[in-house]
């Protein structure tokens, strides 16, 4: 994980080398999607996501209906007080938490709500499976916050060269 996370740390600001990189995968026929999902397991089996926690600490995740009902009755609050509680509207009119860092992170980077978690959470970064092609516009912006899906992009743009 140290030389994934290094590696995001050198590079997660640099423009000209995110520009690259989604260059070369931004052509998606050009990507065989089985390589895709081996690089994204192989990813994952080397990254510590509770090391850097960096999607929760700066990206306010995505709360659907059936998210809010689910996290509430966990929290053992009706779906109308967590929404006010925990949740805005963004600009793009998504009900979204309300605070960054995402206030069910624990001080060791877990998540105290993990079970019942957002969809959002469970899908970050949107890499593994057919799910790459259909956010491939987001990855850009999200390898800025996460180690691993830059090291995914990295590893593809190697592998279609």
């Amino acid at each position: 994980m140290e030389k994934i996370y290094n590696r995001w740390l050198s590079n997660r600001n640099n423009s000209r080398y995110l520009n690259e990189l989604n260059k070369d995968i931004s052509n998606k026929k050009d990507i065989d999607p089985h390589k895709a999902q081996i690089i994204h397991e192989e990813v994952f089996q080397e990254a510590n996501c509770l090391q850097c926690a960096n999607c929760c600490k700066s990206i306010p995740p995505i709360v659907s209906e059936r998210d809010s009902k689910r996290i509430a009755k966990d929290l053992n609050m009706t779906k109308a007080a967590f929404k006010q509680q925990y949740t805005i509207t963004d600009e793009d009119g998504d009900m979204v938490m309300k605070v960054s860092p995402c206030p069910f992170l624990a001080e060791d980077n877990k998540c105290n709500i993990y079970k019942v978690r957002p969809a959002a959470c469970r899908e970050y970064p949107h890499s593994g499976g057919m799910a790459f092609y259909k956010n491939i516009n987001h990855h850009k912006r999200n390898a800025k916050y996460c180690p691993a899906l830059l090291e995914i992009i990295r590893r593809l743009a190697q592998a279609t060269k």
